[in-house]
């Protein structure tokens, strides 16, 4: 290869590759144009998840922000529930207990009701299915009444404060009666 034939390759080079330039900044520039456009969209998908999670985050703190609280005056409620049970017929006949325990019972509706203004609600189960994401068994009965595996009684109320179990239901399952061997048979 001649000289001028190595410098004719080499312009030739150059040529493609300031025509290759040329064309270059303007696919560059589109290309560059797509990237950002990309990050913009991802960038205005990730702030609008941000506000609706925030926004999840700020009504679930309202709702469930005094679950701690709610907790502890619901030993206040159920002490107040064992005392009004524990009056008996007789004190209950009484003159002078009467303004007394009237006394207790509008101070435990008032409980409650100041509960269930902010969101907490009671709920008793009996002769619902057991359910033990709201329910907690304490033990078994045998009751003809209510079928197996349903609540035959409650021994100690439930709470719900938004969607969410704030307290289970102590509950008693009913169970299926045990089924006759044929040794249980007499002979006759």
């Amino acid at each position: 290869m001649t000289d001028s034939t190595a410098q004719a390759d080499n312009t030739e080079a150059k040529t493609d590759a300031a025509e290759a330039q040329a064309a270059d900044p303007v696919a560059e520039a589109k290309r560059e144009a797509s990237e950002f456009k990309d990050k913009l969209l991802r960038t205005l998908a990730e702030m609008e998840n941000l506000r609706r999670r925030t926004e999840r985050e700020v009504t679930d703190a309202r709702v469930y922000g005094i679950a701690s609280f709610a907790r502890d005056v619901l030993a206040v409620a159920d002490n107040m529930h064992r005392a009004l049970e524990a009056i008996g017929p007789e004190l209950r006949a009484q003159a002078d207990a009467k303004s007394l325990i009237e006394g207790v019972e509008l101070t435990e509706r008032e409980l409650l009701k100041s509960l269930e203004k902010n969101g907490v609600r009671k709920f008793s189960p009996e002769g619902e299915k057991f359910d033990p994401n709201v329910h907690q068994a304490v033990y078994e009965v045998l009751d003809a009444n209510v079928p197996p595996g349903h609540v035959a009684q409650v021994v100690q109320a439930g709470y719900m404060i938004g969607e969410r179990v704030l307290r289970p239901a102590m509950v008693g399952v009913a169970k299926a009666a045990p089924k006759p061997s044929a040794n249980d048979n007499p002979p006759n």
